[in-house]
């Protein structure tokens, strides 16, 4: 295996007194002719690769039939209209629905299947509906108003509403929304864009904006990762472009959400002086004057919560990434119940009228189960199957179960392993995210399934840094304390390994993003440790990263080279500057897409050629294609959601290259699934508190 040729170059910055070098600097230009040059060579070395992986073709076919299930999502009512996602077996993209009627489909928008829904929102009626879209990867999207009596569109396009909320002004003549990073503004229908107006602008900031189902009370968001700022407005005492903002919180490093409920009180849903967050109430007119309702559970993080019936409040909770949902009294916050759930899994977000009632909607999933939605009944305190997603597929039996292990400061990290019964060790992939208090959490997954299923053991590491155990953990693996981050992965793999689960030869790691950064460290610092990764868009330059993509964004997350301490610290783990020659490292897979707006794909580009120029030939003293680095190029998709056929030929690429790396016998995969019991899987993930779930390889930052 010969790798391209790129220039190995002799940039050397120096930051604060660091001799930083940067080898490859001119891979950060995807428009030069060397850079393009050097893909279009990579992508054929990639191929040739590929070609000869003996079990892809086995898992692109396992994991279409797995992916056939399909999805749905709970409703959102406006009054007795209904609207819904749901994508069946052969369809690309979810499709809208109101009332079961399809309102918006993405392969109808643009057949080539590369544009996406990324969010919507009915006006209070139910006719109008505010929705965006975005198209070949760049998720800067454009907002559009459809008319879903006639199917016109009435308005737009509003350019530039990265994941936009939208709040509604009653009667449906304007609403409120966002521009990624600019502010909120006050859009009329009929006018320009140019006439919205400027409600709130204070820079590059996250800003979220909501109005309550009365349609008096707006709630305006602005802050960061480390903390935000909330203001109330009452729209019955100020034009709604001039809104009297009153704080709800203001100047601290805490992160909080506030609604107003239809009993009349705000309710603040709140990590101040909690890590694991509690909820509180104000009266709207007084909305500093807080009193805490619902106290910090210790061993609990406080999730979603809704309003029935103006007497019954309904909380979500992750246990020790397990989700639960507790049923307490509205006015003195005493827990009187549970609401019952079909498993130890994850439950989504919970729905209920806006008007009120006793009904709430929520989905629930775990490793082998897939998403469906449920419905509970606080009159009768009933929970029953809803709706459940299209397609049925013969599941796999598999085992899971929670470990408990120490990582190297003595600090207790949970770990779920998921594999079919059997002893011994297995070909093994080990995956975490740790960052950004991100939790992972049970979930179904077709590549998940299709690994396990093929005789590979399964591995999430629920790292310091996510959000499992709540703000406190968040905190302990960010900025100065990131290094606790890959400690604890790297304990995890030697967790494996020392468990019988598998060994270094048979042992892979896959991440994503902020866990394509996970990945990137582990394999730097402790190459001896795996087989095999998988490295998909990551962050690897971490002297240069706040330059590309939303980096800027993320200085609160890792810190900033514009700072002398924090460049130290960023320095001291930064993959691309720990690839060192004459290191055996493993085989690893980079993936990128070209049209990435969050982590450009310069990061992969560049440890790519460090890695392969570190492997090849005298530099390492080992064969190149004994363990070979290679990267995996899309040009026309990004980050973030993508058409079902290609999240497929992603994952039979990812799988097939461990799997092959990994020591996997092609004789041994369980391609044969007839006469498997489609309800054998789902009657695991029912089956006792110890046993839980995996969740998706992939997740988003």
């Amino acid at each position: 295996m010969k790798y391209p040729d790129i220039e190995r170059g002799t940039v050397v910055d120096v930051l604060h007194g660091h001799r930083v070098g940067d080898p490859y600097r001119v891979l950060e230009d995807a428009a030069s002719p060397a850079t393009r040059a050097w893909l279009a060579e990579q992508d054929t070395l990639w191929r040739e690769h590929n070609a000869r992986l003996p079990l892809r073709e086995r898992f692109l076919d396992r994991l279409a039939e797995l992916s056939a299930i399909g999805m749905i999502s709970p409703p959102v009512w406006r009054g007795d209209r209904r609207f819904h996602v749901s994508q069946s077996a052969g369809q690309e993209h979810p499709v809208l629905h109101r009332d079961d009627v399809p309102v918006i489909d993405p392969m109808r928008l643009d057949p080539s299947g590369l544009t996406t829904l990324d969010d919507w929102q009915p006006d209070p009626t139910g006719r109008l509906l505010a929705y965006q879209v975005s198209s070949r990867g760049d998720e800067r999207a454009d907002l559009y108003v459809l008319d879903a009596d006639t199917g016109q569109v009435v308005e737009g396009p509003i350019r530039g509403c990265r994941y936009s909320p939208v709040a509604w002004l009653p009667g449906g003549d304007a609403f409120f929304y966002t521009r990624f990073h600019q502010g909120v503004y006050l859009h009329h229908l009929g006018a320009s864009v140019g006439e919205d107006v400027p409600v709130l602008t204070r820079g590059a900031l996250s800003y979220g904006v909501q109005i309550d189902a009365a349609g008096r009370w707006l709630v305006i968001s602005a802050g960061a990762s480390t903390g935000n700022d909330l203001w109330l407005a009452d729209l019955t005492a100020a034009p709604a472009g001039r809104p009297e903002l009153r704080a709800v919180q203001e100047g601290v490093r805490a992160r909080s959400a506030a609604a107003v409920a239809g009993d009349g009180r705000v309710y603040i849903l709140t990590d101040l002086n909690a890590p694991r967050r509690r909820l509180c109430v104000a009266d709207p007119g007084r909305p500093q004057e807080w009193r805490e309702l619902v106290p910090e559970d210790p061993e609990a993080v406080l999730g979603a919560f809704t309003v029935l019936d103006g007497s019954r409040l309904l909380l979500s909770r992750i246990r020790h990434a397990i989700s639960e949902i507790g049923v307490h009294d509205a006015f003195t916050g005493e827990r009187t119940g549970t609401v019952p759930l079909p498993g130890n899994g994850s439950v989504g977000s919970l729905s209920s009228r806006p008007e009120g009632g006793h009904e709430a909607w929520f989905t629930y999933t775990d490793a082998v189960t897939p998403p469906a939605v449920w419905r509970y009944d606080a009159k009768h305190e009933t929970t029953t199957l809803w709706a459940q997603a299209p397609g049925r597929v013969p599941l796999p039996a598999v085992e899971s179960r929670q470990l408990t292990y120490r990582s190297a400061d003595g600090t207790r990290v949970r770990m779920v392993v998921v594999a079919q019964p059997g002893e011994g060790p297995r070909p093994t992939i080990l995956t975490g995210y740790g960052g950004f208090g991100i939790p992972l959490m049970p979930g179904y997954a077709a590549d998940s399934l299709a690994w396990v299923e093929a005789g590979g053991v399964l591995a999430v590491a629920n790292l310091r840094g996510g959000g499992e155990e709540g703000e406190g953990w968040h905190r302990d693996g960010m900025l100065e304390r990131k290094q606790n981050v890959f400690d604890d992965f790297i304990a995890a793999a030697e967790e494996l390994v020392a468990g019988g689960w598998t060994t270094p030869e048979q042992l892979a790691v896959w991440g994503e993003s902020n866990g394509g950064l996970l990945v990137g460290a582990a394999l730097t610092q402790r190459p001896d440790l795996f087989a095999a990764a998988v490295c998909a868009a990551p962050l690897l330059d971490m002297a240069r990263y706040e330059r590309f993509g939303l980096g800027p964004t993320w200085t609160g997350e890792y810190g900033s080279a514009a700072d002398a301490e924090q460049l130290g610290w960023l320095l001291s783990y930064s993959p691309y500057h720990r690839v060192r020659p004459g290191t055996r490292y493993p085989a690893t897979l980079f993936t990128v897409s070209a049209a990435d707006t969050r982590v450009d794909p310069m990061h992969a580009r560049k440890m790519c050629a460090a890695m392969q120029w570190a492997t090849s030939g005298a530099a390492s003293g080992a064969a190149s294609g004994e363990r070979p680095v290679l990267l995996r190029h899309e040009p026309d998709v990004g980050h973030g959601a993508r058409a079902v056929s290609r999240s497929i030929g992603l994952a039979a690429d990812a799988l097939a290259f461990l799997a092959a790396h990994t020591g996997s016998d092609p004789a041994g995969l369980a391609g044969d699934t007839d006469g498997v019991d489609p309800a054998a899987g789902a009657q695991l993930g029912r089956a006792a508190a110890q046993v839980v779930a995996d969740r998706p390889l992939r997740q988003e930052q």
